[in-house]
């Protein structure tokens, strides 16, 4: 540990002492990379641009794993293989930040519909921060052993791009990983700061449709219909004793209705109401349950509704499914440590877990599971939070239109503390 220690003092040490045209480049990169977002599974010129510059490093680099991703390999010697991943997708969002380099982007998405797109969700921290850190490895070859597997992800957004590359032969077709790494911007946590969660950190994601069924008429004929409206009313306020009543008050979870439509006109009873959910929990069992107890009840209202079997409601569970993200608890203990001699050891938070859904669980989650972790980087200027504390003032969220991070420092504390987190793995024995 005390070699490691000497490497690592060494190697931030030259870091700290560059000229400031480093920090300059990593921000220049980030600004590009923000002006020019796209969105989910059409990521091509970020993959192809992000890519060449990985060859330059000296990287193997492979294109278009499972879609648009990138998979980028260095072989330096024996050692374990640590893979570091970062997500290209941007969101269908409009601007609203007034930066300098705000996207004024219009593009097409996968189903070729025109939208705004903007990083609201930081992927291009993630990317920046992982050629920040890809050349700061490759400058410390001397000091470091193993494979580095660089992964730039599509699809994030959509909970898709993970399982993609892992269908389209992911670790197969390279080196398994021995751990999985990455990083996740944080719009409630100072810049220069990291926050750790072990065990449970995101949730699993679902999304369920509920199409309910009725017999139309006229709104002043209520008793000729079978009105979807009210059955819609009757299912929604059921759904909300699943987390209160079916699951134990000891297991996280969340049914939401976030979308519910029907209906033409005032005095029309209509055919059929739509909803639309969005569900989160942090394991297997719960989400089974829950998923199970949705069809139960819709089902079993739509027959105390009088419904015959042809106009029950039909539930459909999305295939958008981000799986929970699990940072092993022995790999998160080990790194707190590590990145505190980085970025110092006041810098270094450990957090809870939120209901978020983040895709990069997928990765851990084969057989055998992979060690990995997800750290959280504070994204959000001092001044900006003390200000916040001060008035009541709600910060700009991840996903919002006004959410633009403190570039310079959340960069620098990004690269700083990956590249300690990867010297550590790759020096293991």
């Amino acid at each position: 540990m005390r070699k490691l220690s000497v490497v690592l003092a060494s190697i931030l040490g030259a870091c700290t002492m560059q000229s400031s045209a480093s920090a300059n480049d990593l921000v220049d990169l980030y600004e590009y990379l923000h002006a020019n977002p796209e969105l989910s599974l059409v990521e091509t010129k970020t993959a192809a641009f992000l890519g060449e510059k990985f060859e330059k490093l000296g990287f193997d680099v492979t294109y278009k794993v499972g879609g648009t991703g990138v998979v980028a390999l260095m072989k330096n010697g024996e050692g374990p293989t640590v893979m570091i991943r970062a997500d290209m997708d941007a969101l269908p969002v409009k601007e609203q930040t007034g930066l300098s380099y705000a996207s004024k982007v219009m593009t097409k998405d996968y189903e070729g519909n025109e939208q705004p797109a903007m990083h609201a969700c930081g992927h291009d921290v993630h990317m920046t921060v992982l050629h920040g850190t890809a050349e700061k490895l490759v400058a410390s070859k001397d000091n470091w052993s193993g494979t580095l597997m660089m992964i730039l992800q599509p699809a994030e957004e959509l909970g898709k791009g993970a399982r993609d590359m892992l269908a389209d032969g992911l670790f197969e077709r390279f080196p398994r990983p021995d751990y999985n790494l990455t990083l996740h911007d944080n719009a409630s946590l100072a810049a220069g700061q990291v926050g750790i969660v072990p065990g449970f950190a995101m949730a699993n994601v679902d999304s369920v449709d509920i199409t309910v069924r009725g017999i139309g008429g006229h709104g002043a004929y209520p008793h000729t219909t079978k009105d979807p409206v009210v059955l819609a009313a009757q299912i929604v306020m059921a759904l909300q004793t699943i987390v209160s009543r079916e699951i134990s008050p000891l297991e996280p979870a969340v049914v939401t209705v976030g979308s519910i439509h029907g209906g033409t006109k005032h005095n029309i009873i209509s055919n059929e109401v739509k909803l639309q959910l969005t569900l989160r929990s942090y394991t297997d069992e719960v989400r089974d349950q829950t998923l199970s107890t949705i069809r139960r009840i819709a089902k079993g209202l739509g027959e105390s509704y009088g419904l015959p079997e042809d106009k029950l409601p039909i539930v459909v569970h999305k295939d958008e499914f981000t799986p929970a993200l699990y940072n092993d608890p022995e790999l998160a203990a080990r790194m707190m440590p590590v990145i505190g001699k980085a970025i110092g050891e006041d810098n270094v938070k450990e957090l809870k877990p939120v209901m978020g859904g983040e895709d990069f669980g997928q990765f851990g989650r084969v057989d055998p599971k992979i060690p990995s972790l997800l750290f959280w980087l504070g994204a959000v200027s001092p001044d900006d939070i003390a200000e916040a504390k001060k008035t009541g003032k709600t910060l700009p969220s991840l996903h919002s239109p006004f959410f633009a991070p403190d570039a310079k420092p959340t960069l620098e504390t990004g690269v700083a503390a990956m590249t300690a987190a990867a010297l550590d793995l790759l020096n293991s024995k």
